[in-house]
């Protein structure tokens, strides 16, 4: 830094000094942001953040020299390009990126502008009455037309592809058509902490991410339990329904007379009596009376109603928050 006036000096020893006492640091984009919006994302930050905005080469000086106290944060350098900021914080990386990300707004677009989408004017009514302004439409290639008292767009049109430039006349008139295409805030193109770089793809991730992950790793956890009789508190009222369904199910499959399933046992048989009787011609009046008046029953249909019964009581006795309650000590 032979070279570099004392000025410089100055502010690189600040920011060095700032990425010293500080856990995490964010290169953050402030490309497009006016000045009056950068006023007050520094006062929405205050207190957490310190926002140093300054020279990009200024920037990597400050990382490169940063490296003695923080090892590897001169990989944010990297990320350094255009309109950059550090951003020195208490915060972790991840509530750090959410916090910014929330200074994301929509914007109009300037001159020259890349199109960050295919920007596409809707059909419909615009906010114009008759008047010179159907020529500027036209003339940006919008099929405008008056009807019902008001400028009309005839059909949906694309006034410019992604990453295409957006002209001045286009830009001075999508603000008119409510068209706000650009978004603009305090954008971390990388964050460091705990000596990683995280980068936006690793940060930018939604809130509920891990809890449903957890979720859904619990939810997996306690049936393959279940499937392999594994014996838990959290399993063994799943269990001990599973076994009784199957007991019960082999018992009247079985026809083992038990208090349980003497009733099933009856319902089986005289099923099975209405079905005989029915294959074979057999009647009289009280069967007759029995068939004509409902549809003949499957062997099958107790033990299946029966296991709808065990299924029931196995609801009443555990709910799946119970089940899922302390899963994560179910192999420990």
């Amino acid at each position: 830094m032979a070279h570099v006036a004392s000025w410089k000096k100055e502010l690189v020893g600040e920011i060095v000094e700032d990425i010293k006492n500080a856990p995490v640091v964010a290169v953050v984009s402030m490309q497009g942001i006016p000045g009056q919006q950068i006023q007050a994302m520094r006062a929405g930050m205050r207190g957490h953040a310190k926002i140093k905005m300054t020279k990009n080469n200024l920037i990597r000086l400050a990382l490169d020299e940063a490296v003695q106290y923080k090892p590897g944060i001169d990989a944010l350098a990297e990320h350094v390009d255009g309109q950059c900021a550090i951003v020195t914080t208490d915060m972790n990386a991840f509530k750090l990126f959410n916090k910014l990300k929330a200074t994301m707004s929509p914007a109009p677009a300037k001159a020259g502008d890349k199109a960050p989408y295919d920007i596409v004017v809707p059909a419909g009514p615009t906010p114009f009455g008759p008047g010179p302004i159907i020529g500027e439409l036209q003339k940006l290639g919008l099929p405008a037309q008056i009807m019902n008292g008001k400028i009309t767009i005839k059909k949906d049109t694309t006034v410019v592809k992604e990453g295409e430039a957006i002209s001045a006349d286009l830009a001075a008139m999508l603000p008119k058509l409510e068209i706000l295409p650009m978004i603009v805030g305090m954008d971390a193109k990388a964050v460091y902490g705990d000596g990683i770089v995280y980068s936006r793809s690793v940060l930018d991730i939604p809130d509920d991410y891990y809890s449903n992950m957890f979720a859904t790793a619990a939810h997996d956890a306690l049936a393959v339990a279940v499937e392999i009789a594994y014996p838990a508190k959290e399993t063994l009222p799943t269990l001990i329904a599973k076994a009784y369904r199957s007991a019960y199910s082999l018992s009247v499959e079985a026809a083992i007379p038990t208090k349980e399933t003497i009733g099933a046992l009856f319902a089986k048989a005289d099923s099975q009596m209405l079905a005989v009787a029915s294959a074979t011609g057999y009647t009289n009046d009280d069967i007759a009376a029995r068939i004509s008046s409902a549809p003949v029953a499957t062997a099958a249909e107790p033990v299946a109603q029966a296991e709808q019964k065990a299924d029931e009581e196995e609801a009443e006795e555990v709910s799946e928050d119970e089940a899922a309650a302390g899963l994560s000590a179910l192999f420990g």
